[in-house]
């Protein structure tokens, strides 16, 4: 009787690790849709891998509006991910472009 409890507890735990050979989202999030211009350079999500709103890095549209105390994000415009993202931040609109807004928020 012993042996079949521990081979439940051991069949348990064997459930219970993780597979890193086909590893399963724990939320499908479709892709953010991309620009229809070149003016924006999309590095990374801001708030996690899948946001919307992305870290903008320079391009000569951008130039102008980087700064060494702030971080420059893109949204789709319009989206609930720019609106969260004004409402979660300090983020202040500085452009438009190519179907997305660019905010500015400064670095804590």
């Amino acid at each position: 009787m012993k042996k079949l409890a521990l081979l439940g507890i051991a069949i348990a735990l064997t459930a219970c690790e993780e597979n890193t050979a086909y590893p399963v989202p724990d939320v499908i999030v479709d892709p953010a849709p991309p620009p229809t211009n070149d003016n924006l350079y999309l590095v990374r999500g801001y708030r996690s891998a899948d946001d919307w709103c992305q870290v903008t890095g320079e391009t000569a549209f951008t130039v102008n509006f980087l700064d060494h105390t702030a971080d420059l994000v893109s949204c789709p415009t319009g989206s609930n991910a720019a609106q969260s993202l004004v409402d979660m931040y300090d983020a202040r609109q500085v452009a438009e472009t190519g179907g997305y807004t660019v905010y500015t928020i400064p670095r804590k």
